[in-house]
């Protein structure tokens, strides 16, 4: 029997089951095919011929066959289950580090569009309070303008007036002289 935890050094024509299932995980290139042979003959390079001495195996060399594959899988799942582990922190990281520079990207982006629309709006306001203030002005201009025509206005009417008052005085003049001179011609 061959006790646990050590591997038997004699040498055996048979490759150990933990042997086999080594080779399994190793991904070296197989050789190419012969290609003057047929494909039976490639198949039977291929396969380890196994050479049997009549011998059978005790039940406890089974089993600590069985127990090395056993650990051999349960280091494969836990290789995996590390590697996997490390893939997930790793993406988890990266996730993290990319949404944080996305959401200071966006914010970067939200303060510069936030600062030009205050900045336009600014402008727009300045603009608009200045052409507000010149319209106001415009406007006080032209009600002042207005009142002045308005004052020039009631000055030629009172001047209209007063010179239809002399001009009727005067027309009233001229028929008096007309009436007397008319009186006076006659009489004679």
């Amino acid at each position: 029997m061959v006790p646990s935890g050590r591997k038997y050094s004699g040498k055996s024509a048979k490759p150990s089951v933990g042997d086999q299932a080594i080779r399994a995980y190793e991904f070296e290139q197989e050789d190419k095919k012969d290609l003057s042979g047929s494909e039976e003959d490639a198949v039977e390079e291929k396969t380890p011929i196994l050479e049997k001495h009549g011998r059978k195996r005790t039940s406890a060399v089974v089993e600590d066959m069985g127990g090395e594959v056993q650990n051999m899988l349960e280091r494969f799942g836990a290789d995996i289950n590390k590697s996997l582990l490390a893939k997930r922190k790793r993406l988890e990281m990266y996730t993290k580090a990319s949404l944080k520079t996305s959401n200071q990207k966006l914010e970067n982006v939200w303060k510069t569009q936030q600062e030009q629309r205050q900045k336009l709006n600014q402008e727009y306001s300045q603009q608009f309070l200045t052409l507000f203030q010149q319209w106001d002005m415009d406007m006080q201009k032209a009600e002042e303008q207005e009142e002045k025509l308005a004052n020039l206005f009631r000055q030629q009417q009172k001047v209209f007036q007063q010179s239809r008052i002399v001009q009727s005085q005067r027309l009233k003049t001229i028929r008096q002289l007309c009436e007397q001179f008319i009186k006076v011609c006659c009489i004679w």
